[in-house]
């Protein structure tokens, strides 16, 4: 079961950072390239503890629905989703939070997940999966740190 890491500086508060990764709205705008939407549980605005989203999106040119969970919570320290239906056998999804001073913040990313299938799925994470997966969830992390600077740099507002 593979498990990606990523660690980002972004200047901006924590605060900022931690509201930023969890806003539905923002989520869509970083997935646009796989037409990513929200279409159950909580579409838009700031996901909480306990509650639920159900996504629709083409990954590998196959349309799917994956609902994820809010299952632990401390804000702004850290949050993590973690899948309750979905293509993936499972998977835990930790979101943290780390502060640099007033106006930095350590974003730790981690995500930790099993294929199905076995043995198949195994081979399809060696040869295409956790490649796949790594600059989807780069391209989105990245997406965060540039909307949470300019929101940091506009007004120091929260989403």
């Amino acid at each position: 079961m593979p498990v990606i890491r990523m660690e980002f500086l972004i200047h901006a508060p924590q605060q900022i950072c931690f509201d930023a990764a969890r806003s539905i709205d923002l989520h869509m705008e970083s997935t646009a390239k796989t037409r990513e939407r929200a279409i159950g549980g909580v579409t838009s605005g700031l996901i909480q503890l306990g509650e639920s989203v159900t996504w629709e999106a083409v990954h590998f040119g196959i349309k799917q629905n994956l609902t994820a969970k809010i299952t632990e919570m401390e804000e702004p320290r850290y949050f993590v989703d973690e899948m309750v239906a979905g293509a993936f056998k499972r998977f835990r999804h930790v979101h943290e939070f780390i502060p640099l001073g007033a106006s930095q913040t350590r974003m730790l990313d981690t995500f930790d997940y099993t294929s199905p299938f076995g043995m198949l799925g195994r081979l399809v994470d060696w040869i295409v999966l956790e490649k796949y997966m790594t600059h989807f969830l780069r391209t989105r992390n990245e997406y965060i740190k540039g909307v949470a600077e300019t929101q940091a740099n506009k007004s120091n507002g929260l989403f």
